[in-house]
C-alpha cells in the first residue's frame, strides 16, 4: 500500500513537471507570422510557464530585426543544425529580462565584414539581467555557433551601465544580487567583435554581489576583435572557471597594429630625472585615428610634478581574460587546451582587492602569443596557489608563465612535466615568480625543462 502511494506521487510529480514546459513549434523560415521563430518567441514571452521552442523547418531563418524574448520563465530553443541569419547590423537574439536560456544545435550569423574602419554594434546573443534579479541566471549552450557580428558574440550583462560597463578592473556600474552560471559544450565563436572597441567573443559583466561560474568544453574562440573570452566580476563575488579541450586562437586584433602604428608618436616612451621634463613637453593623447580608444598612454610623475617616465602602446587583447576586482576568489582550471597567436596575453588572469587565485593548468599549450603565455597576477592582499602539469609555453613575445603576488600573501606553486622555450620579453624568461610584499613564496619544479630560465623574486625554488 505504501509503495503504491509513493509510485502514484512520483507519477503525479513527473506529469506536473512535464506539463510546466509549453512547446511551440517553428515550422517555417519566415521572419514573422504564424509558426515562425519570432511568433514562437512572442507566444513564449506571454507564457507564465517555462517554454520550449522546437525548430522543425530545415531552412535558414533570415531575420530583418532582432529576435526578442521578454519573458521571465526559462526558455529552451532546440534546433537540428539550422542557421539563423540577419540582413542587418543588429543583435540576433535578445533575452531582455534575464530569463534562464538553453540553446542547442543552432548557428547564428551576422552580416560580417566588420573592422575598425567599418564599425557596428550588433551582438549574437545578448542576455540582460534585471536589476532586481536574485538566485542564478543560467545559460546553457550545446552545439551552438556565433559568427560574423560586429560586437560581442555572446554577452551576459549584470551591469547598470549596459555597454558602457567597461572591461577589466576599471569597469564601473552596479548589478543585481544574482549569480551567473554558464555551461557550454561544442560552442564555436568566430569572427566577432571586429566592428567595435573592446567587443569580446564571450563576455560576462557581473557587478553585483553574485558569482560567475563558467564552464566550457570542446569549444573554439577565434578571430575575435577583443578577448576570446572575458569574465569581469567587479564587486563582491567569486569567479569559478573550468575549461576543457578548448582553443583560444588569433584573438585581439581590432586595434590593428599595422593600421595604427603610423599614428604613434616618434618618441613613444621615455624615462627622466626629476626636474627635467614637464608633462606638457611629452606627447599628448593621440587623436584623429580610426579609433582613439585603441591607444594607451601611461605617465608616471615625481612628487614635484615632473615626468618620471611615460609610455604609449596599442591596446590589444587576449585569448582568455578574467578580472576579479572585488572581494572574492578567482578559481580556474584549464585542461587539455590550446592557446595560440593571440595579440596580447594567451591567458590573462587578474585578482584585485581581498581574495586568492587558485590555478590548475594541465596538458595545455600556449604558443605564439604577442605577450605572456600564461599571466596570473594577484594585485592586493591574497595568495597565488598554482598547480601546473604538462604545460608547454613556447615562442610567446612575453614570458612563458607568470605568477605574481603584489600585496600581502603567498606564492605556492607545483610545476611538473612542463616545458618553456624561446619566450622573450627582452630577458628570455620562461617562468617569472614574484612575491613583492609581506608573505613568502615556494615553487617546486619536477621533471620540467625551462630552457629560457627563471626570474624569481621573493620566491624560493625547490
Amino acid at each position: 500500500m505504501q509503495r503504491n502511494l509513493v509510485l502514484i506521487l512520483l507519477l503525479i510529480l513527473f506529469n506536473s513537471s512535464q506539463s510546466l514546459a509549453k512547446t511551440f513549434n517553428v515550422k517555417n523560415s519566415k521572419d514573422s507570422g504564424p509558426e515562425s521563430l519570432r511568433h514562437a518567441l512572442l507566444k513564449a514571452s506571454k507564457s507564465k510557464e517555462s517554454s520550449k521552442i522546437l525548430i522543425t523547418t530545415e531552412d535558414e531563418i533570415i531575420i530583418n530585426s532582432t529576435l526578442e524574448y521578454t519573458g521571465l520563465q526559462p526558455l529552451d530553443i532546440v534546433g537540428s543544425g539550422q542557421s539563423i541569419k540577419t540582413t542587418q547590423n543588429q543583435t540576433l537574439l535578445f533575452i531582455s529580462n534575464g530569463a534562464d536560456l538553453t540553446i542547442s544545435n543552432l548557428n547564428f550569423y551576422g552580416v560580417g565584414g566588420f573592422s575598425i574602419k567599418k564599425g557596428g554594434w550588433g551582438k549574437g546573443i545578448f542576455v540582460d539581467v534585471r536589476d532586481d534579479q536574485k538566485g542564478l541566471v543560467n545559460v546553457i549552450l550545446n552545439n551552438v555557433s556565433v559568427n560574423d557580428v560586429a560586437s560581442h558574440g555572446i554577452h551576459i550583462s549584470d551591469c547598470s551601465l549596459a555597454d558602457d560597463c567597461g572591461g577589466g578592473q576599471g569597469g564601473g556600474g552596479e548589478g543585481s544580487d544574482a549569480s551567473i552560471k554558464v555551461v557550454v559544450d561544442n560552442l564555436t565563436i568566430s569572427n566577432v567583435g571586429n566592428g567595435r572597441f573592446d567587443a569580446d567573443g564571450f563576455r560576462i559583466d557581473e557587478r553585483g554581489i553574485g558569482d560567475i561560474d563558467f564552464k566550457a568544453s570542446n569549444s573554439l574562440f577565434t578571430l575575435v576583435g577583443a578577448d576570446g573570452v572575458e569574465l569581469d566580476e567587479g564587486n563582491a563575488g567569486n569567479v569559478n572557471a573550468t575549461v576543457n579541450n578548448s582553443s583560444f586562437v588569433l584573438n585581439g586584433a581590432y586595434c590593428d597594429p599595422k593600421l595604427l602604428k603610423p599614428f604613434m608618436p616618434k618618441q613613444d616612451e621615455g624615462e627622466f630625472d626629476d626636474n627635467v621634463r614637464k608633462e606638457d613637453s611629452i606627447p599628448g593623447k593621440i587623436k584623429g585615428t580610426p579609433d582613439d580608444r585603441c591607444f594607451e598612454r601611461e605617465v608616471d610623475l615625481y612628487d614635484s610634478g615632473f615626468v618620471k617616465e611615460f609610455e604609449f602602446g596599442i591596446d590589444l587583447d587576449d585569448g582568455f581574460d578574467i578580472d576579479e576586482a572585488g572581494p572574492g576568489n578567482l578559481v580556474v582550471t584549464i585542461n587539455n587546451s590550446f592557446i595560440n597567436g593571440n595579440l596580447d596575453e594567451g591567458l590573462d588572469f587578474d585578482e584585485a582587492n581581498n581574495g586568492d587565485i587558485f590555478l590548475t593548468i594541465n596538458n595545455t599549450i600556449s604558443i605564439n602569443n604577442t605577450d605572456d603565455g600564461f599571466k596570473n597576477s594577484e594585485e592586493d592582499d591574497g595568495s597565488v596557489i598554482a598547480s601546473i602539469d604538462g604545460v608547454i609555453a613556447v615562442k610567446n613575445g612575453g614570458k612563458g608563465i607568470v605568477l605574481e603576488e603584489e600585496g600581502v600573501g603567498d606564492v605556492r606553486a607545483f610545476i611538473e612535466s612542463t616545458i618553456t622555450n624561446t619566450n622573450d620579453d627582452s630577458d628570455k624568461t620562461g617562468l617569472e615568480a614574484v612575491q613583492e610584499d609581506v608573505g613568502s613564496g615556494i615553487i617546486k619544479i619536477v621533471n620540467s625543462q625551462l630552457f629560457d630560465g627563471i626570474d624569481a623574486e621573493g620566491v624560493q625554488l625547490k
